[in-house]
């Protein structure tokens, strides 16, 4: 059990069904009545954030994610499969699940699986990725000094902007996070 008045930064915990996630908490104790929590929370599934104000005395049951890392393997359409590999289990998951940034991920990569009483709600690829360049315009000599880039298409497919001196067949490392890129490889 989790009581409103121990709220921490990360702390999950389900409310209503939904599992929420403490963003920010401020202890309140106003000059008249009685104490509460104000709190930023956000929903571990939907990614939605809300403020909500509790009482210090409301609880509520704990909600455990469970995080897996997991290699992707391949897709067949809609579905995206990944291997546990401790058991070499396959697990097929829906493109719904995953995230914005999968764009990024190639076959054998290692992902993490996160999931809330074995629903699987979420893909996270790796944080940095080295991929290479299978097309990209040639940089026009003598215009390197003004910070200027250009389109590049990765591996992958996804599309990301890159300096003029990057050509086609290098291989850059991106953060996945932003998809932006951060140096040669």
């Amino acid at each position: 059990m989790v009581v409103a008045g121990d709220f921490k930064n990360g702390i999950t915990f389900d409310m209503d069904g939904q599992v929420m996630q403490v963003i920010e908490f401020q202890h309140v104790k106003p000059g008249k009545g009685a104490a509460f929590v104000r709190t930023k929370l956000r929903n571990v599934i939907t990614g939605a954030v809300v403020e909500k104000t509790f009482s210090p005395t409301d609880k509520y049951e704990d909600a455990r994610i469970d995080r897996k890392d997991m290699q992707y393997l391949y897709n067949d359409g809609e579905l995206y499969y990944f291997m546990d590999m401790e058991t070499y289990e396959q697990m097929p998951l829906n493109a719904d699940k995953l995230s914005d940034n999968f764009k990024f991920v190639k076959e054998e990569m290692i992902c993490q699986i996160k999931s809330y009483k074995g629903n699987v709600f979420s893909v996270e690829p790796p944080m940095f990725v080295e991929l290479e360049i299978v097309d990209a315009e040639p940089g026009v000599k003598g215009d390197t000094a003004t910070g200027t880039t250009k389109n590049a298409t990765l591996e992958t497919g996804a599309v990301i902007r890159v300096p003029l001196f990057i050509n086609q067949g290098e291989k850059v490392r991106i953060d996945t996070r932003t998809g932006d890129y951060l140096e040669r490889a």
